[in-house]
């Protein structure tokens, strides 16, 4: 048991590390844009137009998941669109890639996979946008009024308002890793294959539901479950849509606004069950 508790504490500091830079990274860009540049920004912004959904999931397709905890963060701050995070949620790819790139007879469906989580991520990144812009009314939102709130940043320097975000986050994330972990790690692999209806038409919706788990283990565990042959195409896709990594205990962390968080989570869970039960159906 003590190697076990040690085994899944590396493992969690290790994925919560991970994203160490790109979170510091995202929050001394967010701290430099606010206090020196932020009327520019929102300009700036706002004239990308519905093309900010495709540019986040080129840049979702990055193997790493700390861009998805970065993008949680530029949300939080009214920097990016909820179609733009969700694009970047659906095409983070983070251990999938090495793994199927270590498996000299999966080249073909890492191209399959990449593709498919590039056009999921553009294709309803920029649905969402529409639907928001069409049925949700419009408000008048400062860029980084929520994720500043009561933190005082204003009082110091860039460099140490960013940092201090950056501390606040990195323990949240490494203790939903020491969670997450030590829960998968007693389950075992195979009690969860047996729980994902090995041959099942329905995997999909029940893979897409292990990707929420925010640790980069559950992309581990789908890709090793698609390449021994217990998960689909489809179903692995499914559950490596809604697997954005840390991305969504960061969005969680940082957005005040549970029902919010819930809707994108909905869209994210509908797009990626979607798009796999339609890779079952083209493969």
């Amino acid at each position: 048991m003590p190697e076990l508790l040690w085994d899944v504490f590396l493992d969690g500091l290790l994925d919560a590390l991970k994203a160490l830079p790109f979170l510091f990274g995202a929050y001394l860009l967010m701290e430099f844009l606010e206090h020196r540049a932020g009327d520019k920004l929102t300009d700036t912004l706002s004239r990308l137009g519905p093309w900010g959904p495709v540019g986040g999931a080129v840049l979702g397709c990055v193997p790493q998941c700390g861009f998805s905890v970065a993008a949680a963060n530029f949300y939080a701050g009214r920097l990016i669109t909820p179609g733009t995070l969700i694009a970047v949620f659906l095409a983070t790819s983070d251990e999938a890639v090495p793994i199927l790139l270590s498996q000299p007879g999966a080249l073909p469906d890492l191209g399959k996979l990449l593709g498919v989580k590039l056009a999921a991520g553009a294709v309803f990144g920029v649905a969402v946008d529409l639907w928001v812009k069409r049925f949700l009314p419009a408000r008048e939102e400062k860029p980084f009024e929520d994720l500043c709130r009561d933190c005082g940043c204003e009082e110091h320097g860039v460099f140490r308002s960013a940092l201090t975000h950056t501390v606040q986050i990195f323990f949240f994330l490494l203790l939903i890793n020491l969670v997450l972990g030590l829960g998968m790690a007693l389950i075992g692999e195979e009690a969860l294959s047996r729980l994902l209806l090995s041959g099942s038409v329905f995997q999909p919706l029940l893979a897409a539901l292990v990707g929420f788990l925010p640790n980069c283990a559950a992309s581990v565990l789908l890709t090793q479950l698609y390449l021994t042959g217990d998960l689909s195409f489809g179903a692995a896709v499914a559950g490596l849509c809604t697997g954005a990594g840390l991305g969504l205990a960061a969005l969680w962390r940082a957005n005040r606004r549970p029902r919010e968080n819930l809707a994108l989570m909905g869209a994210l869970y509908g797009a990626a069950v979607l798009t796999g039960f339609a890779c079952n159906f083209v493969f």
